[in-house]
């Protein structure tokens, strides 16, 4: 099964939006608090290339944000992309 990793804080909206897809399309995940924990947000940054969140990553591949995931999901592309990488659950 692939990892799918997602980094947040307990009050961005957008996390939730993100983790409330994720769930509803029946997807584990692990998700990394990066609340007053500077050092997970730093390795984050150094692997997203980015410093806000949420970074969610499928498998190796790492997808971007919540507007990222949702474009995805729109375009069809992201149930695809969870078959093959093997992350949905069941």
């Amino acid at each position: 099964m692939a990892n799918v990793t997602i980094y947040t804080t307990m009050l961005c909206p957008y996390c939730h939006m993100a983790k409330r897809l994720l769930q509803s399309k029946g997807v584990a995940f692990e998700e990394i608090d990066v609340t007053f924990k500077p050092g997970l947000r730093a390795e984050m940054a150094e692997k997203a290339g980015r410093r806000t969140v949420p970074q969610i990553w499928i498998g190796e591949q790492h997808v971007g944000g919540c507007d990222e995931l949702q474009a995805l999901d729109r375009a069809g592309e992201l149930d695809a992309l969870l078959e093959r990488e093997g992350a949905k659950a069941g």
